[in-house]
């Protein structure tokens, strides 16, 4: 694929026209250093790749790291490459120390040290990482607003929202005539369908928001990699590893063996597949800490799973 013909989707009522594969930043300036990092950011972008997600407490968990992190990584990045202009950049604010809630004071703050970090004037989405229930929605979709007319951010969107309070969100804006959000990032792929489908999904549907789902990949165990007696070296194996205590989890695996071998494609890139083909979902969101590990993520923009094949990993995944 070439950049001339990468596919793009639109994100809800926006104007954003973005790649169907975002590529997650959580792992820049963590497990990835900022050479690694550059090189998967350059071979996506090479490939017509537009949509980097990142947020403002990457990597804060990480020994030495205080947050950050990552978004000082792709603002290098956008500034070495002298891009900004070809790149989606989306990040979020909320659960970063010191910065965890929605007021805002807070939320205006955060903003301003992502724009520092990243280096650019504007925001191109910017999600409230998780909802403030301690905070009024009118009090944080006003403060959006504002921080949309002042052109620091161009549209918002929401991570890790329940359905009433996302409904509650969406009708405040509409009522007073504020930003509204896009988009949502909810949890979820083929072991979770719980964490989105139902009310969540409902309301996005209802409202014509996309979503742009994360943990695509279970922490890695949609791969493929993590089977009952492997040992595999990574960051994320105790969370992905967990999956196979599960009959679920095992279902899963062996149904995305056939679909894959029956396309001649890797686990991770069948399990997008039927990510990228449920309802709502514009993007699915997955990262790479090399460049070897991005071609099956690619790959799924391109493969198209047949109803019988949809069915199967959803009788699987029940």
């Amino acid at each position: 694929m070439t950049t001339s013909d990468a596919p793009r989707v639109t994100l809800g009522p926006s104007d954003l026209s973005v790649s169907p594969l975002s590529l997650g930043g959580n792992v820049f300036g963590w497990t990835a250093d900022e050479a690694q990092s550059f090189a998967v950011l350059d071979a996506y972008a090479a490939t017509g790749g537009n949509f980097v997600d990142t947020a403002d407490v990457y990597s804060a968990w990480a020994p030495g790291n205080s947050g950050g992190e990552s978004e000082t990584v792709i603002g290098n990045w956008l500034r070495s490459r002298g891009n900004r202009e070809q790149i989606v950049i989306a990040t979020k604010a909320g659960m970063a120390p010191g910065l965890d809630n929605l007021r805002r004071d807070t939320v205006r703050r955060a903003v301003d040290g992502s724009l520092r970090r990243l280096g650019v004037e504007r925001i191109d989405l910017f999600y409230t990482h998780r909802d403030d229930p301690d905070t009024p929605v009118e009090e944080i979709v006003t403060t959006l607003d504002e921080l949309v007319r002042e052109g620091k951010v161009r549209e918002v969107a929401a991570s890790n929202i329940g359905a009433e309070r996302l409904a509650a969100s969406l009708e405040f804006a509409a009522r007073e005539g504020l930003a509204r959000y896009v988009a949502v990032q909810p949890h979820y792929n083929l072991v979770s369908r719980d964490t989105y489908e139902g009310p969540l999904a409902e309301t996005a549907a209802a409202h014509g928001l996309s979503a742009v789902p994360y943990y695509a990949l279970a922490s890695g165990f949609l791969t493929g990699k993590y089977r009952p007696g492997a040992q595999v070296d990574s960051a994320r194996a105790q969370g992905a590893g967990r999956y196979l205590d599960e009959p679920r989890g095992l279902r899963v695996l062996a149904a995305l063996d056939e679909v894959a071998a029956a396309h001649g494609v890797e686990v991770a890139t069948a399990a997008l597949a039927w990510l990228a083909s449920r309802p709502t979902v514009a993007a699915p969101l997955a990262s790479a800490r090399t460049v070897e590990q991005l071609p099956p993520l690619l790959a799924a923009l391109t493969l198209r799973l047949t109803e019988a094949e949809l069915k199967l990993l959803d009788g699987a995944s029940d």
